[in-house]
């Protein structure tokens, strides 16, 4: 899962440049004009030497007379944004900084038909403990995603102001659709969209992590991107008394496949209704029975192959020839959707994670946070997890 941090120089011509704030009471640098009886002064802030500068602050140009021309910051990391006040007097960071970094800040203001530049270099506070993203899923490369695919991110240590990071992260499609967060733990946060992604678009993530107050004196470390690629719109709709499941991609009907599900026998073995996400697939799986040892009565050990898994609770569309003759007539299985080694092959080839898969006709139904069965909860129910509610 490819996390890249930025480093760059931002030209503020209109909106461009840095951000950050100086600790203690230090005073701006300053320089004037040397244009014939002017006395206009630009004040940078935080002043040039100073150090321990918070990541979470502002820097601020300010000249008192001619128009600020242009502001510009050079350092490493995040590449971070900026703005003119009215009248182009000021000059304002609009996000945070990289923690442990040195920066210069260039002013250029003009008045009386003369340019006058100042500068400004400082460094960042560089604390005991920052927060970065260590996963973003799903994000590999060449990979195509289903339509109804969360987005996973993981950070290096639980968040204590989970308001504050969740305000950096920011999902942007190529065709828009209204999404959430919700937090699953403290270290995990995941967005889920209210109706499908569309089909065919490429959908980015950003982290403007770097700099930003994670609660506890810790700061973000760095920030974060990745993409994903939607693929085509592939839904399973399958009824378990039915035995059958049909395949859709794009709205077109590819293949109707007869299968054997779980016998009902107990919870364990009963298939869950509900909307399913594709989570993973194998080739081959090893499936043992849950919470059983070998020699206890209903232990099995046994090794499929073209194994699609749609739950945590280990529900999986694989080969089974053993039970071909049972496939579209009835339900023998563990739990699992039982399909031809022929169908199986098929089905495997073309699941991308996070295809749907809706099933019905059984008395269990999944929990929504069962595997990836996050479209279990309604939209308005799910967004209460956001720390931003």
């Amino acid at each position: 899962m490819a996390i890249k941090g930025r480093t760059g120089v931002v030209l503020a011509g209109g909106t461009g440049a840095v951000a950050l704030l100086v600790t203690g009471c230090s005073i701006g640098g300053e320089g004037r004009l040397a244009s014939g009886g002017s006395d206009t002064a630009v004040t940078i802030t935080p002043a040039n030497g100073t150090a321990q500068v918070k990541p979470d602050g502002t820097i601020e140009v300010k000249s008192s007379g001619g128009k600020l021309q242009n502001v510009t910051v050079r350092g490493g990391g995040a590449a971070v944004t900026g703005k003119f006040g009215k009248g182009r007097k000021t000059w304002r960071s609009t996000r945070t900084l990289t923690p442990g970094t040195s920066y210069t800040v260039t002013a250029q203001a003009r008045d009386g038909g003369k340019t006058r530049t100042v500068t400004s270099s400082f460094t960042t506070l560089k604390p005991a403990q920052t927060l970065s993203i260590v996963d973003v899923t799903p994000n590999v490369e060449g990979e195509k995603v289903g339509v109804g695919m969360p987005i996973f991110v993981r950070f290096d240590r639980p968040v204590t102001d989970k308001a504050a990071v969740e305000r950096t992260l920011r999902v942007t499609p190529d065709k828009p659709v209204e999404g959430a967060w919700r937090w699953l733990a403290p270290d995990q946060v995941v967005y889920r969209t209210k109706t499908y992604w569309q089909p065919h678009q490429t959908v980015r993530f950003h982290a403007a992590l770097a700099g930003v107050n994670a609660g506890g004196g810790v700061y973000g470390a760095k920030d974060a991107q990745a993409t994903m690629a939607i693929g085509a719109e592939q839904i399973t709709t399958g009824n378990i008394a039915g035995h059958q499941m049909t395949v859709t991609r794009d709205g077109k009907k590819l293949r109707t496949i007869p299968f054997s599900a779980g016998n009902g026998r107990t919870r364990e073995f009963t298939t869950t209704s509900g909307v399913h996400l594709l989570m993973e697939k194998g080739n081959p799986v090893t499936m043992t029975s849950p919470g059983r040892q070998e020699g206890d009565p209903g232990y099995y050990k046994t090794v499929v192959n073209y194994a699609v898994r749609f739950s945590s609770s280990g529900e999986y569309v694989h080969s089974a020839p053993w039970s071909v003759g049972s496939q579209g007539s009835a339900n023998v299985s563990h739990g699992c959707l039982n399909v031809s080694p022929s169908n199986a092959k098929w089905y495997y080839d073309i699941a991308q994670r996070g295809d749907i898969i809706k099933l019905t006709g059984s008395d269990r139904e999944v929990e929504w946070d069962n595997g990836w069965s996050f479209w279990q909860l309604p939209f308005d129910e799910w967004r209460q997890g956001s720390a931003l509610r």
